[in-house]
């Protein structure tokens, strides 16, 4: 019997939805209420700061990214990365590609602890009129302008599965948001979500 390779020159990065979810349109016929934007290829790194050098990683940062990481529950962006509060002294820091995480990482140099999330997370961008409604049926918070403004963040829960999520700028139709969800329930994820997007209509488009 022919031995298994260990060299991994075949292997190729799968999306967290591949199997999951498809491109197309679910539920309600007519005008979707709801968007949803499946990504892939997303680069995510936890990082945190340690006692007493909080205020040296966050001068490394905005010297490198021309951005102040934020110290309540909110995010930033400049220059294609993406800082999302994620507790005290913690940041989730989100690129366009997965090799943002490794300059980040020369960046940081021993300035704070960095871990490569990008593999672990599930990520959606969804929107539409009817969007706030479909995360009502399973988000512990309130969405609405007066308690999440554009730029807030928040760890929290939906349909009981733990998520992180931050509202970004609106866009045609209204609110924005994109929700990061562990990776390994992904699926049960997307099952409850499109269930709950599905009586207002969801267009939804996955990224290959």
């Amino acid at each position: 019997m022919a031995e298994p390779s260990s060299s991994a020159a075949g292997w190729r990065s799968q999306s967290a939805w591949a199997g999951v979810a498809v491109s197309g349109h679910l539920g309600a016929d007519g005008g979707a209420g709801v968007t949803v934007c499946c990504l892939r290829d997303v680069g995510m790194a936890t990082l945190i700061a340690p006692k007493r050098r909080e205020a040296a990683l966050i001068a490394a940062v905005e010297a490198r990214y021309g951005m102040r990481l934020p110290e309540d529950p909110r995010t930033v962006e400049n220059g294609g990365v993406r800082a999302v509060w994620a507790g005290p002294d913690q940041w989730l820091l989100v690129t366009a590609d997965v090799s943002g995480v490794e300059t980040l990482r020369e960046v940081i140099a021993d300035l704070g602890a960095v871990s490569d999330q990008t593999g672990s997370r599930a990520v959606l961008r969804v929107s539409g009129r009817a969007i706030r409604a479909a995360l009502a049926k399973g988000c512990m918070i309130d969405l609405h302008d007066g308690s999440f403004p554009v730029g807030a963040a928040a760890l929290s829960s939906i349909a009981h599965i733990g998520v992180h999520l931050w509202r970004l700028a609106d866009g045609p139709d209204g609110a924005v948001f994109e929700i990061a969800a562990p990776r390994s329930i992904a699926g049960s994820f997307w099952s409850w979500f499109a269930a709950s997007a599905a009586e207002f209509g969801c267009a939804v488009v996955v990224e290959s």
